[in-house]
């Protein structure tokens, strides 16, 4: 029971985040500060959800075969690759770590 009471909770506040986020006046989401912030947000949100599947394991922070991956990953871009060979570089680089480590 307390998990389906822990889904209603969740449900209603994300409900009550969205409510709120549209009851905003427009006024305030115009302001430069509040566009900067919403423009660079997911990028930001992005960048430490990767680091944190990159990087930890658990509790543990770890460098492994996803760290070689994510480091092929950044070369591809760099070198402006498009998306879809730099998704193929960190998978083949990624595999290829985890063949030759075990």
């Amino acid at each position: 029971m307390n998990v389906w009471i822990a889904i209603i909770a969740t449900a209603v506040g994300c409900y009550a985040v969205k409510l709120i986020g549209l009851s905003v006046p427009e006024g305030v989401l115009e302001r430069p500060l509040v566009r900067r912030l919403a423009a660079l947000l997911p990028v930001a949100l992005l960048a430490a959800l990767t680091a944190q599947q990159a990087f930890a394991d658990g509790q543990a922070l770890v460098l492994d075969a996803r760290a070689a991956g994510l480091a092929a990953a950044a070369v591809a871009l760099l070198l402006r690759a498009p998306f879809l060979l730099v998704v193929a570089a960190a998978v083949l680089v990624t595999a290829g770590v985890r063949a030759m480590t075990g």
